[in-house]
């Protein structure tokens, strides 16, 4: 059984993370090791981390010297992880527990270094409000103008990280980015389509920012995919139009 990481970014959400954690805990896939990358100032929330997390022989917390973001956490939780395998988790969602049993065993019968699964958007209440059902991605052609992958839904081999193939800097559409390097490497992203993942869209959260969505959605396409304006105008468009019809 291999091991996998699951790296969490956190950032001032302790009323979500012990049920996101515990999500983790739970997975009948017990070769598992979790790194919360700690990304706030403040040290109350880590305090409570260590209280409830220190013993725990599964969960190292890694403390930022500074405010990062949650990409650039990202990285560095993948630069000291252990597994074959990474699994993302945000602080305020969680995991069906066969998650990772189902998405490694799909993984491996069908020769696929990343995977997303199919997940469901629940509110702070966990009513559900909606389902987004996973596709396979061959190209990043397939997912240009509109970013269809959940980021607490995806497992990757570790190995496909490289200096150009990681998260980035930007406050929301980091994983996008990813998404996008990925596929334009080479790599499918392949598509388990199950309920595997509870994302909780809360309202005062940065990826429910439109405006902000708009400002890092050109970035994407300027600066991390270097295409020219107009076609970076265009695909914004694009994006922005299949957002507001989700």
């Amino acid at each position: 059984m291999d091991l996998i990481s699951v790296i969490i970014p956190y950032f001032k959400k302790k009323k979500f993370i012990e049920e996101a954690v515990n999500s983790i805990l739970n997975q009948s896939y017990t070769n598992i090791e979790i790194l919360i990358v700690y990304d706030d100032k403040d040290v109350d929330d880590l305090n409570y981390l260590n209280e409830i997390f220190n013993l725990n022989k599964k969960i190292r917390i890694i403390v930022n010297e500074k405010n990062i973001g949650a990409g650039l956490s990202r990285n560095k939780g993948i630069s000291l992880a252990n597994g074959k395998y990474i699994g993302f988790l945000d602080a305020d969602d969680y995991w069906h527990q066969e998650k990772v049993f189902k998405q490694i065993q799909f993984m491996k019968e069908n020769n696929f270094k990343a995977s997303h699964t199919s997940y469901q958007i629940i509110d702070e209440k966990k009513n559900i409000l909606d389902v987004r059902r996973a596709r396979g991605f061959n190209s990043y052609k397939d997912i240009i103008k509109s970013c269809d992958i959940g980021l607490s839904t995806v497992i990757i081999e570790k190995s496909i990280i490289k200096d150009d193939i990681k998260f980035v800097e930007l406050k929301t559409k980091e994983d996008f980015v990813l998404w996008l390097k990925i596929l334009y490497s080479g790599i499918a992203i392949g598509a388990l389509d199950e309920n595997l993942t509870f994302w909780r869209k809360l309202e005062n959260s940065l990826s429910s920012s439109f405006f902000q969505k708009m400002i890092d959605g050109y970035r994407v396409y300027r600066k991390y995919m270097k295409f020219n304006s107009l076609l970076s105008l265009y695909l914004l468009l694009c994006l922005s139009i299949n957002f507001l019809r989700k």
